[in-house]
């Protein structure tokens, strides 16, 4: 018969309890030299190793042969209390026996001595659901026990065990294990097995066991039941437990940080039709937003700290595109809308708000919200972003400023629609000489030519177009495009190439409509059509100009030849 992985490799001696160091070595003190407590109480969350402990310092106590403090599990003792033969050893559930009438049964036996054993050892789980009158009967048994008797109590919820029994107790407080220590548990247990768990495997199983044993032997037992391949990794795992459907979780975040209100929106419809539970999604997208969080504070040391209900790469092309202010900002309008909805008239009306002002921190009147807005701020001037149009409002049109007479200025006109060929350069003409005062040796310096002026538009190209996109492509994708961090547009040769930041990014806008669009807009730069490529990367740094040639010298010396010239003639 199949037995269950956390039943089969539950500690059997106290060297194999994981991540309890400090009370396993206790425990095994105290049985070494006889110092022995009458009664103990084990605290801690779930799956940390409470009863584990228990029915080992219940066998540790009996055995006819310890080894250093460690039961032997060979004796007639340990086998009997395993196998729950010796009737001394008891474990009961407070949970199903916590009322008076059980603990005074239990008071009335426990007097008699053992037969079988040493010591007769009481193990109560969950001690925390006994009544009032219970605790009261256990009160007096438990300050002044006979000397062959032994209480362990255990409980995930001290704050409800009265002050009374703590006292009489030694208490010994179990933590959560840490992700290290589970995974390294884990690939032992996946070894002795035959289950093929890569190391990225069994570290996301760690991450959502949320620091107990048993719950990752339990989810490694069900993902090597439900995975078809030979190798248990992190993808294997998400579909095994149904985490593959973050991804709509993942996208409606995508959504958020483009600040795409409609298609968050169209989403959230999406899901509720699906049956999604909208306290369900908010909370998944809290939790999401956390980790972006511990990843932008904590880059180095917060990989164990992740929930990891989401991979690598989906947060890596996530967290560029928020910053610290903003993350904090939508984790606690999610937060406060969770804490709300259980007294809400219309639970979908207040989750699509939510949406909306997540996608638009100028709804956001709270400080978080100003928070946000001034974080914005900050990254458009780091950026240059201030010098063009914003993200929220339309691109306003530059005056033409008036050309100088001594230093002339090409008009600036509103590009052409795409669909339409770019009308000729209008030939400049040169402007009048100013009034020269006698005996000057000045002349008006000639107008720039326009192989420079081409080449300049071209080499610096991506700004002005990344401004013509805006409203041609969708928000959502314009947020990355206008994000120089982000993308970053080159030329070499025929093709033009956008260089996204992550795959994330490069998914976002590698869309056949995004790349159309682009490649009409770069119709009108000088040497086009380009064809449109996206790549992920870091565009390369462009070339240093080349020196100018010519001499300026020469436009002095030549200069004052035109104006000797003309003081001759006079």
């Amino acid at each position: 018969m199949y037995q269950a992985l956390y039943r089969k490799w539950r500690p059997r001696t106290f060297d194999d309890v994981v991540g309890q160091g400090h009370i396993t070595e206790t425990l095994k003190r105290q049985v070494r030299e006889g110092r022995l407590s009458h009664a103990y109480l084990f605290t801690g969350t779930r799956g940390t190793g409470k009863t584990s402990c228990a029915k080992i310092l219940a066998r540790a106590v009996n055995c006819e042969h310890p080894v250093e403090g460690n039961p032997c599990n060979d004796c007639a003792a340990c086998k009997g209390i395993e196998d729950g033969s010796v009737m001394e050893v008891l474990e009961l559930d407070a949970a199903s026996n916590n009322g008076v009438d059980q603990v005074r049964a239990l008071r009335d036996e426990a007097v008699y001595s053992p037969a079988a054993v040493r010591k007769r050892v009481y193990i109560v789980d969950e001690v925390h659901m006994l009544t009032t009158a219970a605790f009261n009967a256990l009160l007096k048994i438990l300050e002044e026990p006979p000397e062959h008797l032994m209480f362990i109590l255990a409980t995930t919820e001290l704050h409800k065990v009265p002050a009374t029994i703590k006292s009489r107790c030694q208490q010994f407080a179990f933590k959560r294990i840490s992700p290290l220590e589970i995974a390294g548990r884990l690939k032992y247990v996946a070894g002795e097995e035959g289950i093929s768990l890569t190391s990225e495997g069994a570290a996301l199983l760690a991450r959502l066991a949320d620091g107990g044993m048993r719950d990752a032997l339990s989810l490694l037992d069900q993902c090597a039941t439900g995975s078809t391949g030979s190798q248990l990794g992190e993808t294997e795992i998400l579909n095994a437990l149904g985490l593959a459907g973050n991804v709509e979780t993942a996208a409606l975040m995508g959504e958020i940080a483009g600040r795409n209100a409609a298609a968050a929106l169209e989403r959230l419809d999406r899901l509720y039709a699906a049956g999604k539970d909208v306290g369900s999604l908010l909370g998944e997208l809290a939790s999401l937003t956390r980790d972006l969080l511990v990843r932008r504070t904590a880059p180095q040391g917060g990989a164990g700290l992740m929930t990891g209900g989401y991979d690598e790469q989906t947060l890596r092309g996530l967290d560029q595109a928020l910053a610290p202010a903003r993350l904090a900002q939508v984790l606690g309008r999610l937060q406060e809308v969770s804490a709300n909805l259980g007294r809400s008239a219309n639970r979908r009306v207040d989750a699509e708000l939510c949406l909306i002002r997540l996608c638009d921190e100028s709804l956001d009147d709270s400080v978080a919200g100003l928070n946000a807005r001034v974080a914005r701020l900050e990254e458009l001037a780091v950026g240059g972003g201030l010098a063009g149009p914003s993200v929220n409002a339309p691109a306003p049109k530059a005056p033409r400023p008036a050309p100088k007479a001594a230093e002339p200025v090409p008009d600036q006109e509103e590009p052409p629609p795409w669909d339409m060929e770019p009308p000729p350069l209008p030939e400049e003409e040169p402007p009048a000489p100013a009034p020269v005062p006698a005996r000057t040796e000045q002349k008006p310096a000639p107008a720039p030519s326009a192989a420079p002026r081409q080449a300049a538009q071209v080499g610096d190209f991506w700004p002005g177009m990344v401004d013509g996109l805006r409203g041609r492509v969708p928000m959502g994708e314009y947020s990355f495009l206008s994000n120089p961090a982000m993308v970053k547009g080159t030329i070499d040769g025929p093709l033009l190439t956008l260089w996204a930041q992550s795959d994330f990014v490069k998914s976002m806008i590698s869309k056949p409509g995004i790349l159309a669009t682009v490649e009409k807009a770069a119709k009108l730069l000088p040497g086009g059509p380009y064809r449109v490529v996206v790549t992920v990367g870091t565009a390369p740094a462009p070339a240093a100009p080349a020196p100018e040639s010519h001499d300026k010298l020469d436009d002095l010396l030549a200069l004052g030849e035109q104006f000797g010239d003309i003081i001759t003639e006079e």
